[in-house]
């Protein structure tokens, strides 16, 4: 078929392409990236800035325009499941939010220039891909026999209620399965899971999710991919609790970074409000790519997912830094 015939101008952006090409491309990213347990807009920017030559701040502000649409199926699933540790949830909304406006403003005044950005860019996917090539070592996993053994556990569980009740994953959830909260201060949060117990500092993760949210908010992504690996890792929190939570943090400062990036005067006239279609057009296929992903991870194995996603990860990266010097 030729992609010609339904070529278009997107005037915001200045990219013409065929209106087919987001969406697909959004599908496939986020089909392989939901499998490894992260967001696709991280991969998204790179593809926009390289392929499609959109390079101005307003591509930061796109890329939020992608989370908004693609990621409320996830987070509706995790709230039905009752897998959403809302104390966890809420520490890092409050941080990453005030992360944000000021990572917005490091993008205006002192990131406009694409050279410097693909920089910050190229650290950032480096952090991502070695992280995620990390996870596929043994010396990761030796660290993980609880995680591991809940892991085992949880899936056990769910294929036995499938079995035998022939329903849904959530309509047959066991009590014990769903996170409840046990305390919930400035000092500390506590939360049970699974009949295990698991807790973390709340000025620490509050530190956190600032940092991520400054990370984030001049990116153009949510900070989920990148505080869900230290909550997993440093926190040592369960990646069932983690990921809702990481979503939902991930969708609410992202219309925070639209907002900003939209209302917020820009320096020397850059253009920073986003390119609606396309980032409309790139959440719809990111939409229908994580659905597809959480569909079909069980048949893929997770280190081979985590292992070509970090190769192709750490490959950018290292370009991206490269054409910087």
């Amino acid at each position: 078929m030729d992609l010609d015939i339904f070529e278009i101008f997107f005037p915001v952006s200045g990219v013409k392409t065929s209106i087919l090409l987001p969406p697909l491309v959004a599908l496939v990213i986020s089909f392989f990236t939901s499998m490894g347990g992260v967001s696709g807009a991280f991969l998204l920017l790179p593809f926009q800035m390289s392929f499609l030559k959109y390079t101005s701040p307003s591509v930061s502000a796109t890329n939020f325009v992608f989370n908004i649409v693609a990621i409320p199926s996830g987070v509706y699933r995790y709230i039905k499941e009752g897998r959403m540790a809302w104390p966890l949830t809420w520490v890092v909304i409050i941080g990453t939010l005030p992360g944000v406006f000021i990572g917005y403003y490091l993008r205006v005044l002192y990131l406009p220039d694409q050279r410097a950005f693909k920089l910050f860019v190229g650290c950032v996917l480096l952090y991502i891909g070695s992280r995620l090539l990390y996870e596929a070592t043994g010396r990761a996993a030796a660290g993980k026999s609880r995680m591991k053994a809940l892991e085992d556990k949880f899936r056990q569980r769910t294929t036995e209620l499938k079995t035998r009740q022939n329903a849904r994953i959530a309509s047959g959830l066991p009590k014990e399965a769903v996170v409840k909260t046990v305390s919930f201060s400035l000092a500390k949060v506590e939360y049970e899971f699974w009949g295990e117990r698991f807790s973390f500092s709340t000025p620490a993760m509050f530190v956190l999710a600032l940092v991520v949210g400054v990370i984030g908010g001049t990116y153009g992504i949510g900070g989920g991919a990148i505080i869900a690996p230290f909550c997993v890792a440093v926190f040592h929190l369960p990646v069932y609790t983690v990921a809702g939570a990481a979503l939902m943090g991930t969708f609410l400062t992202s219309i925070a970074g639209v907002t900003f990036y939209s209302i917020m005067p820009a320096k020397n006239g850059f253009a920073t409000s986003p390119d609606w279609l396309l980032g409309l057009l790139f959440g719809a296929g990111g939409f229908a790519g994580m659905y597809l992903g959480a569909r079909f991870q069980k048949f893929v194995p997770q280190k081979s997912i985590k292992l070509m996603l970090g190769a192709v990860i750490v490959f950018l990266a290292v370009r991206y830094i490269i054409q910087f010097f």
